[in-house]
């Protein structure tokens, strides 16, 4: 139920349109006495309602909320289905989302601490996005951040990214908020890939693009269900360079060893276009638009996608753990 000044029983600010808040928790007590009565108010309201969190956190909800109430939700584990923060908005949040005419309300946890440098950077700039991404829809989208775990820096980082706060001092308004400077910020030189060879490619050799990347793969011990999973996204990165980028561009493929996150194949394509648009690939397309699905793929299939912006040039690295 939502009070006269519109703030609902679990400390969330209700609106007409869009509310994004960031919930700064520093105890368990804290991240379930907000979630489980915003979850609740939803389903009273007859809202739906879909609970996005890291593998353990979502359990202690599930059982917070009881048998009933956790089957009145969407429950979904984050580690597992959003590994990829680039692919968020598109493969989780806005399907749910494009669901419904009404208000919906989501809880969503996409940064924790196993996250790695380059995944948290990922992830700082889908934060930075959503607001775009819902906006003149009827959401509320509440992100939990644990304060004991996470670096000062990133609860910082989010009160950038989100307009509202809920902490120990209650639902605030955050003098910081400044998305857009974010995702500037946010869009940054890839590091140097080794010194492998690039394979130069061009309309006439986008298939053999797709075969030296996929033999690449196979080459560096890539689980084998993965290799139509490169195919399709080398096949889609190197086909928007030739539409958008000049008709041309190289790519590169090789091994990488990350003591954070386990082995990888790498796949990188630049090209001399310029990426303008940073919600390219994170919206679903609408259902009747012929075309636009390209880097929509790449977001829902690859592992962790980063990408460069300049302004003579896009450069995409693709992870496939």
């Amino acid at each position: 139920m939502v009070s006269s000044s519109g703030i609902d029983g679990s400390g969330v600010r209700e609106s007409l349109g869009l509310s994004h808040q960031a919930l700064v928790y520093r105890n368990d007590v804290g991240y379930l006495n907000t979630i489980v009565p915003f979850v609740r108010d939803g389903i009273a309201a007859g809202e739906p309602v879909a609970v996005a969190l890291p593998g353990v956190r979502l359990a202690a909800v599930r059982r917070a909320l009881g048998t009933a109430d956790a089957t009145a939700v969407d429950l979904v584990d984050m580690a597992e289905v959003a590994r990829n923060p680039t692919g968020i908005i598109g493969g989780l949040l806005r399907p749910f989302a494009d669901g419904y005419t009404g208000h919906v309300r989501l809880v969503g946890e996409p940064i924790w601490s196993d996250r790695t440098s380059t995944e948290y950077l990922a992830a700082l700039e889908h934060e930075a996005l959503i607001n775009d991404a819902f906006d003149g829809r009827r959401a509320t989208i509440l992100c939990p951040y644990d304060a004991t775990t996470l670096a000062p820096s990133i609860i910082a980082d989010a009160a950038a990214t989100h307009p509202e706060l809920i902490d120990e001092h209650g639902p605030h308004a955050s003098g910081t908020y400044v998305p857009a400077g974010v995702v500037a910020g946010c869009n940054r030189p890839l590091t140097p890939p080794p010194d492998v060879p690039a394979f130069g490619f061009d309309l006439h050799t986008l298939a053999e693009a797709r075969r030296y990347a996929t033999a690449h793969a196979e080459c560096y011990g890539i689980a084998r269900h993965r290799l139509e999973d490169v195919a399709v996204v080398v096949g889609e990165l190197t086909a928007n360079s030739v539409q958008h980028g000049g008709g041309s561009g190289t790519l590169r493929v090789w091994r990488e060893q990350d003591p954070e996150d386990g082995d990888s194949v790498v796949c990188q394509v630049d090209d001399a276009g310029r990426h303008t648009d940073p919600l390219a690939g994170r919206v679903p397309p609408p259902p009747d638009r012929l075309g636009g699905r390209g880097l929509f793929l790449v977001n829902r299939l690859s592992d962790l996608v980063r990408t460069h912006r300049g302004s003579d040039h896009t450069a995409t690295r693709v992870w496939f753990r």
